[in-house]
């Protein structure tokens, strides 16, 4: 339990994406000719460069290849090994993701692994990236009479967005989702066509949807305002960058965007006479720095502050990786000539047990508990006395809560659920 005057700075969490100004990244792709037809790292370089960012880009992807020849293809491996890269694009053979699970675990799955591993192997700070693809616009008619869900268009696409999304959980990778908005350019503008004649390879407009999500997955940051249009008509590039920052910036855990970023997390502590002391549980961290909102700043991990006077002082807390990935936290600290009170440790409980966050609190409060991402997860108003059970849905995970009193007193905190 915390202290009855500490106080969680959750007021305005803030992601922090990599410096969303001008950028430079180094993005090697290993595929096949998905990757290369109409030269996608190409078309990702000049997309970036007329939004003022550089990719500096490779490729190695001999036509059909796939994961399990791409671990152990010479040309592939010094690749890898010829440069710290930001960012390795892993592509696998269009059709061996949508194959009945069993086939997908013995001859896709590990070889995502592998590659991955030797991707950090080389540089633990490379983002490793799954490029989802597409389902064939007619679905694939070759594996359709031995394994009916690929018979359609939709059938195969949803399974390659599953197993990519898979490969990217399991290997702590991004996904850059862009099969899921090549299905969103289907439904809604059916007159883009996003296929060559033989309804695999991407058209050029195909091609540029996918460095449009590519550009938006890596930099984190929205590809609308490029100028660059690939030689396609303005409306069809610009509905194509619309499509593709909004799916892929709308949520980025849904694309595990992010799964290696520090986890900004602070507490303040009310010690009276204008002294505050500052205290971090962020995950991954190796540096913190802190703004305390009245010019003053400090670079200690639990830094004590003494500010000049009663007031409410809006702070910021910065937590920085090994691999320099940042998260961010805004923070305002209310201090008045008489303190801040709230209920006391022994008068409230909160707590997890049985997949449930349970509170029992003095007085009627409504508390809310979110996510560490600051996504809600529950809202709820609580009787003086009374047990009040929100289910979770989750394991391994910390959440944050805040309940607040009918008269105004907070109570913030975190709790890990097993």
């Amino acid at each position: 339990m915390i202290h009855s005057r500490s106080y969680l700075l959750l007021f305005a969490l803030m992601f922090a994406a990599p410096d969303a100004g001008a950028q430079e990244r180094r993005v090697l792709f290993i595929g096949n000719s998905y990757t290369y037809v109409n030269d996608l790292p190409n078309t990702l370089a000049q997309l970036a460069l007329s939004m003022g960012d550089t990719i500096i880009a490779a490729m190695s992807a001999p036509g059909g290849y796939t994961l399990q020849q791409h671990a152990s293809y010479p040309p592939t491996l010094n690749l890898i090994a010829s440069q710290a890269w930001d960012f390795v694009v892993v592509q696998e053979q269009s059709q061996i993701p949508s194959f009945p699970i069993a086939q997908v675990q013995s001859d896709c799955f590990p070889f995502a692994a592998a590659l991955v591993d030797t991707i950090h192997a080389h540089y633990p700070c490379t983002e490793a990236v799954f490029y989802m693809t597409w389902g064939r616009e007619s679905g694939d008619a070759l594996n359709c009479p031995n394994w009916p869900p690929v018979c359609t268009y939709s059938g195969m696409q949803a399974l390659l967005r599953e197993r990519y999304l898979q490969m990217a959980v399991d290997n702590d990778a991004f996904c850059a989702p862009v099969g899921a908005a090549w299905k969103m350019v289907r439904d809604a503008w059916p007159a883009i066509d996003l296929y060559a004649a033989d309804g695999s390879h991407p058209s050029p407009a195909g091609t540029y949807l996918a460095a449009c999500t590519m550009y938006a997955t890596m930099l984190r940051k929205s590809c609308i305002a490029s100028t660059y249009s690939a030689q396609l008509d303005s409306a069809t590039a610009a509905t194509l960058r619309m499509v593709a920052s909004d799916l892929v910036l709308d949520s980025l855990t849904n694309w595990n965007i992010g799964v290696n970023d520090p986890q900004a997390f602070a507490t303040w502590n009310d010690l009276g006479g204008m002294q505050v002391s500052f205290e971090q549980s962020s995950t991954g961290a190796v540096a913190h720095h802190w703004w305390f909102g009245d010019g003053a700043e400090s670079s200690d991990p639990a830094p004590t502050h003494t500010y000049a006077g009663p007031g409410t002082y809006a702070g910021m807390y910065v937590c920085t990786d090994v691999c320099g990935r940042t998260d961010t936290l805004q923070f305002e600290v209310l201090l008045s000539a008489v303190g801040i009170g709230g209920p006391s440790a022994s008068d409230d409980r909160f707590e997890v047990h049985d997949g449930m966050f349970q509170a029992t609190t003095r007085e009627a409060s409504t508390i809310d508990i979110w996510l560490t991402d600051g996504r809600l997860l529950g809202h709820a108003r609580t009787r003086p006395g009374t047990l009040t059970s929100i289910p979770l849905q989750m394991h391994g995970t910390t959440i944050l809560y805040r309940s607040v009193t009918t008269s105004g007193k907070p109570r913030t905190g975190h709790l890990m659920i097993p």
